[in-house]
């Protein structure tokens, strides 16, 4: 599929392209569903992108400094910024919905901090499919 360039598309074909996927992102109900959509609809590589970018934003909104985070994310400081501006120039979508999270997260685990399991084999029992060819050789060697 060819590379589609946002600023090279008309406004008309941007008004389609995103209100046809922000309603699809609208009609999901549950959990389940929303998992599954963006399960099939994103590489693991930019589930984990995203991941990382909400990481940055949880950090920024409890009060750590870009440096702080560049040492504990080993990210760089141009991702950094970027959320930065996108929590405080955005739409507040952002900032509104990781403060849900934030909400809802210490009702149920008062005392868990980030859960980050993005180890290899973590990975690899999350996403078997991704991993056929690595899980039948693994069973081979057992």
């Amino acid at each position: 599929m060819p590379k589609i360039k946002y600023h090279q598309l008309t406004d008309r074909e941007k008004k389609k392209y995103l209100g046809e996927f922000y309603t699809m992102v609208s009609l999901l109900k549950n959990r389940d569903e929303v998992k599954n959509f963006f399960k099939d609809l994103l590489t693991l590589s930019e589930v984990v992108m995203i991941s990382r970018r909400i990481q940055i934003a949880q950090m920024l909104l409890s009060g750590l400094t870009h440096e702080e985070i560049r040492q504990k994310l080993g990210v760089g400081f141009s991702n950094i910024s970027q959320v930065d501006r996108w929590l405080n120039n955005g739409f507040g979508g952002y900032r509104k919905t990781i403060k849900k999270f934030q909400k809802k997260k210490s009702k149920n685990r008062p005392s868990d901090d980030c859960d980050m399991t993005f180890s290899f084999d973590a990975i690899r029992k999350k996403y078997p499919g991704h991993f056929l060819l690595v899980n039948m050789l693994m069973k081979n060697k057992k």
